[in-house]
């Protein structure tokens, strides 16, 4: 293990505006706000930031012309009932699937809705990255969480961690177009933020992971992009 996942940060225009969205819809609490940032605290140690870009694009789903890069997976206990506050609050149906509602948030990233028998609130299973290779993909993010591959099911998808503990999912696009950090027309959408206790040796065995850095825009963290062409960040103070 180098770090330990930190944050999920999603871009938007309207970071304040995006961050409201999120706490009506979940009543998660928000814990942080600046000059370019929020964050709220949700469930089993999550951390969601909402980071200011201001010339954000927005994905456009499905397809990879302008792709979505990841997306969350929410759990809910009922669909219709938690499809409905979604509209009601700004966001936008994608599509329908017996188990599992796609719908898009204010700035235009898409979430799943997940059906979860029993369970009380709005949950966090995780954040879901596209890649061509997911399996691959699991294994980088693996060693530099320290999180073994707990799902394989052959389908294009993937996980790592435990459900409960901060698990990170990977799933197979055809046809993958990766980010082009920093440019705005092809936007990362969602980052994920690594905490480490040194920069120095984080980044060294980050780099031995296959993974390429880009930018070191301030004392306390450096931004990295994955095998996949993702970025990320190690940081030395917490989100």
């Amino acid at each position: 293990m180098i770090g330990t996942l930190d944050v999920v940060v999603l871009d938007a225009a309207d970071y304040r505006g995006l961050a409201a969205f999120y706490r009506a819809l979940t009543g998660w609490e928000q814990t942080h706000a600046d000059e370019d940032w929020v964050s709220l605290k949700a469930n089993d140690g999550w951390k969601v930031g909402f980071q200011l870009a201001p010339d954000h694009v927005p994905p456009q789903w499905p397809g990879q012309r302008h792709p979505q890069q990841a997306h969350l997976d929410l759990r809910v206990p009922s669909l219709e009932p938690a499809l409905e506050r979604v509209l009601s609050l700004g966001g936008t149906l994608l599509r329908r699937n017996e188990r599992w509602i796609t719908v898009a948030d204010p700035a235009g990233h898409p979430f799943d809705l997940n059906w979860q028998p029993g369970s009380t609130g709005w949950t966090l299973l995780g954040p879901v990255l596209d890649c061509p290779d997911p399996w691959s993909l699991s294994r980088f993010y693996g060693a530099l969480l320290g999180k073994e591959l707990t799902q394989d099911n052959g389908d294009g998808c993937t996980m790592i961690g435990e459900a409960g503990d901060r698990p990170v999912l990977f799933q197979a696009v055809a046809g993958y177009n990766p980010p082009r950090w920093p440019d705005p027309a092809h936007p990362q959408q969602l980052h994920l933020d690594v905490l480490v206790d040194d920069l120095d040796a984080a980044e060294e065995a980050t780099l031995a992971l296959g993974a390429t850095k880009v930018a070191s825009p301030g004392g306390t963290f450096r931004v990295f992009l994955d095998p996949v062409g993702k970025p990320f960040c190690l940081c030395t103070e917490p989100g």
